[in-house]
């Protein structure tokens, strides 16, 4: 019984993070962003009938079919009870568009047209970028409060302010979500790919739970993608570079964690657990990225990826280094910064490329005395040492402290057996 529970809880969890978005996209649509918590009260009742349902009578054949049907009953419900539908909301919603006056409709075309209206919906000028983005996760995205935290860096209460300003400005500008106009497409694209960028990096490399890789959270942010590139009105460059970056980071999860779930170096991973058709798919949409003549961070990024994937002929670090000083030039940040060191170190060596980092003063992130403790180790054990304890010190994830303190002690083995 206990077992069955679990893995009912475990369908209902991801099943959760792959529909609820989706469920949640449509009804705005049908009932307007006015009306935003009634959108989300139907699919949050939605999954909790099947949390309550499920447990009596066990998972249904077709369980994305079951969450459809009871989230467009439950829509249905409240159009017939609520008085405020028919006090307030009616108008709105029969207002030259009469079609959508009656229920909601849940099949695939809708969907889609629901998500792609939607995600450039909440990334309205109206709020600040931050605002779009964090609205955008917890919306579009299904982010928790917390992981938006965490994708942000800064504090849940921080978040909570931001969200409830956005939702408030969104609602207040009584914007309708209908087919958008080329010129709002271009506004808002930036931030669109900005929020799947951080979508796929959450999931790339979590910074909340126990799990190294979310790989729901990348399967998301490629499949939100993947959306605006097969619409021939987002389908720009910058989309294809966003995807083919996707496509060649993802081939590599199955060799990032070993059976222990710990991380596992680029330089020790087993190539024969690549993805090769994720890198083929990744080749074909950097092709079509480099259609015009723009280069953005994505383009950058991609290109480094697709490096990583291909074998060392003599040049491939020293391209990987000239990308990372282009990228640095777009947009710095500490994490590219102690990348570009890590393939500085591959082409002048480790003891120059310590002094790289150096320069960078990045002593309070986990990452810098983690790249430290790598480069000393073959130098200077002592001081590999100290820099690993650090890098334990400063870092929240528990596989990440695993897996710096399995490299502590086999330096602390070495160093005893001389």
């Amino acid at each position: 019984m206990q077992k069955r529970a679990a893995i009912q809880d475990d369908l209902l969890r991801k099943l959760f993070r792959l529909e609820q978005a989706k469920m949640t996209a449509v009804l705005f649509r049908h009932f307007g962003l006015q009306h935003m918590e009634v959108a989300e009260d139907i699919v949050s009742e939605t999954f909790l009938k099947a949390t309550e349902s499920w447990r009596m009578t066990g998972i249904p054949e077709n369980p994305e079919a079951w969450l459809y049907v009871v989230a467009k009953n439950k829509a249905k419900d409240y159009l017939k009870r609520v008085a405020l539908f028919e006090s307030q909301i009616k108008e709105q919603l029969t207002s030259g568009r009469s079609e959508q006056a009656e229920e909601p409709d849940f099949d695939q075309q809708t969907i889609t047209d629901s998500q792609l209206a939607m995600i450039f919906t909440v990334c309205n000028p109206v709020n600040s970028q931050g605002g779009q983005i964090c609205l955008a996760l917890q919306i579009l995205c299904g982010f928790s409060i917390a992981e938006i935290a965490a994708a942000f860096l800064t504090q849940t209460e921080t978040i909570k302010k931001r969200l409830l300003r956005a939702r408030n400005k969104l609602r207040g500008e009584g914007f309708q979500i209908s087919q958008l106009s080329d010129s709002e497409l271009v506004l808002r694209l930036d931030t669109v790919l900005r929020t799947l960028y951080l979508l796929f990096n959450e999931g790339y490399f979590s910074s909340s739970g126990k799990q190294l890789i979310r790989s729901e959270l990348c399967a998301e942010a490629m499949r939100l993608t993947l959306l605006l590139v097969e619409n021939p009105q987002t389908s720009t460059d910058q989309c294809n570079a966003l995807l083919a970056l996707m496509c060649f980071q993802s081939s590599r999860f199955e060799a990032r964690i070993n059976k222990a779930g710990e991380n596992v170096l680029f330089e020790q991973q087993d190539k024969q657990l690549w993805n090769r058709e994720l890198i083929e798919r990744g080749n074909f949409y950097l092709v079509n990225a480099c259609s015009g003549n723009s280069v953005s961070k994505y383009h950058l990024e991609a290109g480094i990826a697709y490096w990583h994937t291909v074998p060392d002929t003599g040049n491939k670090w020293n391209t990987i280094l000239q990308l990372y000083n282009q990228l640095l030039l777009i947009e710095y940040t500490p994490l590219t910064a102690l990348n570009r060191t890590f393939a500085f170190s591959r082409v002048y060596g480790k003891e120059q490329a310590i002094s790289e980092a150096e320069k960078l003063g990045l002593q309070d992130l986990n990452d810098y005395h983690a790249l430290l403790g790598y480069l000393y180790a073959d130098i200077e054990i002592s001081s590999a040492i100290a820099h690993y304890q650090k890098a334990i010190k400063l870092t929240s994830s528990n596989i990440e402290k695993s897996a710096l303190t399995k490299e502590l002690q086999r330096l602390k083995r070495k160093t005893n057996e001389k």
